[in-house]
């Protein structure tokens, strides 16, 4: 059964996190990090799923933090996702004045150390025995990389059409990376063939895939740009790379 667990952050700030639990023998744990939208009901599915994979779960809230709890998420991306582009088009100076703090370098800093707050609470759960893997969202596609650059102890990393960090920070990666793109995220697709090589000179296991039709977002299947076929061959490539490395 889901469980909603309390943790603090190195600087004493507590936060919430959503955990699912496998119904057998763990094969691992794994930290699964929401979109920039935060702890929504599609980002807890997704950990419930990965739980029916065999993986204890933890899903931290990291965006209420700097005042962008659930349900405000929830609107924000309702009203994004809209399709009536004159709605999307009032809403973007709401969106950009919740989510300012969130861009700031002093909160970079504490999501990251939240974070290692839950790869610190996974590596206590019986069955987990080191074997911990991340997986990421847009945003925290972005905080996944990131928690890899930061934390040994993760093994896997998963970021689904996340912004790799500067390339001192790539040198920093243990773990092995399955990076999903949608080939129509512009910005991501001008940025790869250097992140291929800064990849490549730092030594880390680096596997990009790219969906050539799917845009940003396209694992979402309550929003706008979701793509099904490309949503479902990168599930089947994200849970085999986690089985291969955890």
């Amino acid at each position: 059964m889901p469980e909603t667990l309390t943790l603090t952050a190195p600087d004493g700030a507590t936060f919430d996190a959503h955990v699912a639990r496998p119904a057998g023998e763990p094969r691992g744990g794994l930290v699964v990090i929401h979109e920039i939208w935060g702890l929504t009901d599609h980002i807890r599915a997704v950990a419930d799923r990965f739980a029916g994979e065999g993986y204890v779960v933890i899903a931290p809230d990291i965006l209420s933090h700097v005042g962008v709890a659930p349900a405000m998420g929830q609107e924000l991306f309702a009203l994004m996702n809209s399709a009536d582009e004159a709605m999307r088009t009032a809403a973007q100076p709401r969106m950009r004045e919740a989510l300012a703090e969130a861009r700031a370098p002093e909160y970079a800093a504490w999501a990251v150390g939240a974070l290692t707050a839950a790869v610190d609470w996974l590596d206590e759960q019986p069955g987990v025995d080191g074997r911990i893997g991340t997986v990421g969202f847009c945003f925290g596609g972005t905080y996944a990389f990131l928690l890899g650059a930061a934390d040994d102890r993760v093994r896997a990393i998963v970021p689904f059409y996340g912004t790799a960090p500067d390339a001192s920070r790539i040198q920093s990666i243990q773990g092995a990376v399955l990076a999903l793109y949608g080939g129509k995220d512009a910005a991501l697709m001008d940025a790869l063939p250097a992140v291929r090589q800064e990849m490549t000179a730092a030594g880390v296991d680096f596997t990009p895939v790219v969906y050539d039709r799917a845009e940003h977002a396209f694992f979402n299947d309550t929003g706008r740009r979701y793509d099904e076929d490309a949503a479902a061959d990168a599930w089947e490539r994200a849970t085999a790379f986690l089985a291969l490395h955890l």
